[in-house]
């Protein structure tokens, strides 16, 4: 009955949790409010708070699952991808802790971790599924064979699709996250009032760069003609922006399906929280008799319970690391 603590510092929320025997007990999450008044992450910033998060976060953890430090087994700690300041942070105290009491360490690449959120709770995908893998820095389309073999047969050839959201935020000139307030908005406006371009990408791939440019020109023309357009049409650009990334999402992970002839369908990622791409790929799984899994929210944006599920299997199969380990702030699947 393995117990393993997970630690995740790719960005800018401190979390822990700890896994025992496969379940999770606890998943303690530390925002960071600093980076609001910069409109975005600051890496800075970041790492530092992360420096003064770290060890409430894990006491937190460890507390809530009623589980003492000295019965830990291993440490599970995303080495990427992320930002080096930030995950330097987490690696340094998963070393530590291992070191202090002789116990394995375990590395997980985030995105991996993101794919296995589905293995927390009873309702897990079967293998071979297709995992949609969304976020600010990521959109990738995985095959995901077993638990630590997998593909990318479709990613973004720019822009990932959160980062499209955080930009359309910033047009509106909305406060930073951006992301949760077009979801907010968008549950109140009609999504087919505007129509935004659906680049032509061959393949299973993606582009948002040109539906940047294409947000970014619509916003300032209307604007120029009436300067409260984004005031009064705010909750319907939001539902046409969301229906256009979620449906460029949607059609090639459809495609996706029916060329590899998978009926498991996955969703994960910060944007996986996103009202409109739930509902979205729900609809899509009952079109066409598939199963889709979607996590549930506290697993979809980044977390220390994805890194304790991953931490976990890579434990049943004697995956450890070595205390010369570092951070990488770029790591393919």
């Amino acid at each position: 009955m393995p117990v393993i603590l997970g630690i995740e510092s790719s960005c800018d929320e401190t979390s822990a949790s700890v896994c025992v025997d496969g379940a999770i007990l606890s998943n303690v999450i530390a925002n960071q409010t600093i980076h609001e008044a910069y409109g975005g992450v600051v890496p800075e910033l970041a790492s530092r708070v992360h420096q003064q998060n770290i060890v409430p976060a894990v006491q937190q953890a460890l507390l809530l699952a009623k589980v003492n430090k000295n019965d830990v087994d291993a440490v599970a700690f995303t080495r990427g991808p992320g930002l080096l300041g930030s995950l330097l942070v987490g690696v340094s105290f998963a070393k530590a802790f291992a070191l202090a009491k002789n116990i394995p360490l375990i590395d997980i690449n985030h995105m991996q971790a993101h794919v296995l959120a589905h293995f927390i709770g009873d309702n897990k995908p079967q293998f071979p599924f297709l995992c949609l893998t969304v976020s600010g820095g990521h959109t990738q389309i995985v095959l995901v064979k077993d638990y630590f073999d997998m593909e990318v047969i479709g990613q973004t050839l720019d822009d990932a699709a959160g980062e499209a959201m955080d930009k359309t935020s910033k047009i509106l000139g909305l406060p930073y996250p951006g992301g949760p307030l077009i979801d907010k908005y968008a549950r109140l406006g009609n999504p087919d009032k505007y129509r935004f371009p659906e680049p032509q990408i061959p393949g299973l791939d993606f582009s948002f760069s040109g539906l940047k440019t294409a947000i970014l020109y619509f916003i300032r023309d209307n604007v120029a003609l009436n300067p409260d357009f984004v005031q009064q049409n705010l909750n319907d650009i939001c539902a046409s922006v969301e229906k256009r990334i979620a449906t460029i999402l949607l059609n090639k992970l459809s495609k996706a399906a029916k060329e590899y002839g998978i009926k498991d369908i996955a969703l994960a990622g910060g944007v996986s929280a996103n009202t409109g791409l739930r509902l979205g790929l729900q609809a899509l799984c009952e079109k066409n008799g598939w199963q889709s899994f979607i996590p549930k929210l506290e697993y979809c944006t980044d977390n220390a319970a994805m890194i304790a599920i991953a931490g976990y299997y890579k434990y049943l199969n004697g995956e450890f690391t070595n205390q010369d380990v570092a951070p990488l702030a770029r790591m393919p699947l």
